[in-house]
C-alpha cells in the first residue's frame, strides 16, 4: 500500500489519504542521508559512500528529473534507465527554492521495482500532493529532488526504541473511534524539528488524526516499526549539469533547458 509522510513548513500533515492521490497514500519527509553528492568542476557527479555501499543513486534524481520535464514538456517518457530494478519501499521528494521549502512528497511501503516505482512516484508527488498545486514548468530551475529507498523494519515492543536521526518510524493505534490509524515519519524529520522521542510520537499521532489528550498509557499501546534509509538529493543544477554530458544516455532525444539561476 502507498503512503505519504511529509510535513509541511514543520507541520505535521493529516494522515487520511487526500483527493488525487491514490488510496493508502499517506505524504512523508525523504529519510536520512547516508551519502555525500557533490558535482566537480565539469559537472560529473560523484557519490561518496559513508558506511557501506549503497543501492540508491544520483541517476535515481536524474531520471525523476528526466519524468517530470518529459511530463512538463509533452514528450515521450525516458526509456528504461541502467540502474537497478529490484523492488524497494520508496519515496519520492520535492523541495523548492534557497530555503528549500517542501513541495511535494509521497512514497509506499509495499515494494516496488525501482524503474516502475519512482516514475510512479515521480508524478504522483509533483503532481497530486493535494497540499500543493501541481507543479508548473516555471518551477523546475528552483527544485531539488531527493529518492528515499526504506530498508531494514523492524517491529519493537518499545515505542521508544528507536534513535533520533537515524530511525524512521511508522506507527499503528486505535483512535477516538476504535478506527485503526497509521502514521510515519522518515528517519531525518524529528532531528531537523528539534524534536525527541515523546515530541515525535505525539506529532505523529496528531498527524494520523488522533484528538484526544495523550497520556503515557496510550502511547505504550502503539505498535511501531522502526526502519532506515538510504536517499540521495540533487538540484535540478546539478541535474542539467550531468545530462549534458550524458544527454542520450537515458533516451532524452530532446534539447534540455537552460539552467536559470536563483531569482
Amino acid at each position: 500500500f502507498t503512503r505519504r509522510a511529509c510535513s509541511k513548513k514543520g507541520r505535521a500533515a493529516n494522515g487520511v489519504p487526500k483527493a488525487g492521490v491514490k488510496r493508502g497514500a499517506v505524504a512523508a519527509r525523504e529519510g536520512g542521508a547516508l551519502s555525500v553528492v557533490r558535482a566537480d568542476a565539469v559537472g560529473f557527479l560523484r557519490v561518496v559512500s559513508v558506511a557501506r555501499k549503497m543501492v540508491v543513486s544520483a541517476e535515481m534524481c536524474c531520471f525523476c528529473f528526466d519524468v517530470l520535464y518529459c511530463h512538463l514538456y509533452g514528450y515521450q517518457p525516458p526509456r528504461t534507465p541502467r540502474f537497478t530494478n529490484d523492488p524497494y519501499p520508496l519515496f519520492v521528494t520535492w523541495k523548492i527554492g534557497r530555503d528549500k521549502r517542501l513541495r511535494g512528497c509521497i512514497g509506499t511501503f509495499s515494494a516496488m521495482n525501482l524503474h516502475s516505482g519512482l516514475r510512479e512516484y515521480t508524478l504522483t508527488s509533483a503532481l497530486k500532493d493535494s497540499r500543493f498545486p501541481p507543479m508548473t514548468r516555471d518551477e523546475l530551475p528552483r527544485l531539488f529532488c531527493s529518492v528515499s529507498l526504506l530498508t531494514n523494519f523492524e517491529d519493537v515492543g518499545d515505542y521508544l526504541d528507536w534513535e533520533v536521526g537515524v530511525h524512521g518510524i511508522r506507527i499503528e493505534f486505535f483512535n477516538e473511534k476504535g478506527s485503526k490509524r497509521t502514521a510515519t515519519y522518515l528517519p531525518e524529520v524529528a532531528k531537523e524539528q528539534g524534536w525527541d522521542h515523546i515530541q515525535t510520537i505525539d506529532s505523529l499521532l496528531r498527524k494520523g488524526g488522533y484528538k484526544a489528550p495523550i497520556t503515557n498509557d496510550f502511547r505504550k499501546t502503539i505498535k511501531l516499526t522502526r526502519y532506515r534509509s538510504e536517499k540521495m538529493t540533487m538540484s535540478y543544477a546539478e541535474y542539467i549539469a550531468h545530462r549534458q554530458h550524458h544527454h542520450y544516455q537515458n533516451g532524452i532525444g530532446h534539447p534540455l533547458p537552460p539552467y536559470n539561476h536563483y531569482s
